[in-house]
């Protein structure tokens, strides 16, 4: 199912780039992070960001890999807005009220956000950064869940400490 989701991602990624890397740097990267979550969280790694940023339709990742997969893909795909703080206002108010089996989502989230916390750093992206950085008190405030993936949190704070 992960080999399924990573062609999955990459086809409907197309020609999308990551900063100068092809898309796939990303996608690898998250599924990497979640790695000792399962290969459910692998498979939510490699999707995440699918219906957010290509043509693809939450139907066609509920019959293509499941109703919980698809149900945490939703979870983690940003709410229309018309700027980025009002669909990220919406999205970790909706991420905040996560709980049970789903919450795997969030540990999805978190593996994104620090991989694109290490993609700013490495690539010196000081204006991205700044806004990472503006998010995580409310980010982490609604996707932080007590004993879940505290590698990942720890080295995000560190990051936004710095």
């Amino acid at each position: 199912m992960k080999e399924k989701a990573r062609n999955f991602a990459i086809n409907a990624h197309g020609s999308q780039m990551y900063g100068e890397k092809p898309y796939s740097v990303h996608l690898d990267a998250v599924a990497s992070l979640v790695k000792p979550h399962g290969e459910t969280a692998e498979v939510i790694a490699y999707l995440h960001d699918v219906v957010e940023d290509t043509d693809v339709a939450l139907d066609i990742i509920t019959n293509e890999f499941g109703a919980f997969v698809s149900e945490c893909v939703a979870i983690v795909t940003d709410e229309p807005g018309k700027t980025r703080k009002e669909r990220k206002a919406k999205t970790y108010e909706k991420m905040a009220h996560v709980h049970g089996a789903e919450e795997l989502a969030l540990l999805v989230k978190a593996a994104d956000r620090l991989a694109n916390v290490r993609s700013c750093v490495a690539g010196d992206n000081h204006r991205l950064m700044g806004i990472y950085k503006s998010e995580f008190p409310v980010f982490k405030q609604s996707a932080y869940r007590e004993n879940m993936c505290e590698d990942i949190w720890l080295e995000l704070q560190k990051i936004h400490d710095s």
